[in-house]
């Protein structure tokens, strides 16, 4: 008994001192713990938040930028038509003012050649008395009388 008096008079109150003191920690520890699972909370939802509002600008500006590209394509597109038909256009009329021209050189050589055959011709024709009057019955012969 003697020995439960002294343990009781020195060892007890500070054996009890030690586990409240314990106790204390691990309950100042535990409230740590959740304030910083607290505070892990917020900051997941603050990511979240983040990573919410780079999504919705990524897309912005990946729909800007495939509004650009589009526009950039149709506009390209677009001028390129104009310049084909603008080509097209050009080539037409040269063509219609080379083929008047050669037109124009072919009638200018016919009539030439018929120039230069009917001269030998009616040279031939006339060289001789005799031709001289065939041709003239001939022409006579195909006059129609009405």
């Amino acid at each position: 008994m003697a020995l439960v008096l002294l343990l009781w008079k020195y060892a007890w109150n500070p054996i009890l001192n030690a586990v409240n003191d314990r106790e204390e920690g691990i309950k100042n520890a535990l409230a740590a713990a959740e304030e910083a699972k607290k505070e892990m909370q917020n900051l997941t939802a603050d990511n979240e938040k983040l990573l919410k509002q780079a999504r919705a600008e990524r897309e912005t500006l990946l729909k800007e930028a495939r509004e650009i590209r589009d526009k950039i394509v149709t506009d390209a597109k677009e001028m390129a038509q104009a310049e084909g038909n603008k080509l097209i256009k050009q080539a037409q009329s040269t063509i219609e003012s080379e083929k008047k021209a050669a037109v124009a050189d072919i009638k200018n050589q016919v009539a030439e050649l018929s120039v230069e055959i009917a001269e030998k011709v009616i040279k031939e024709q006339l060289s001789n008395k005799e031709k001289q009057l065939k041709l003239v019955d001939d022409m006579l012969g195909d006059i129609k009388l009405n």
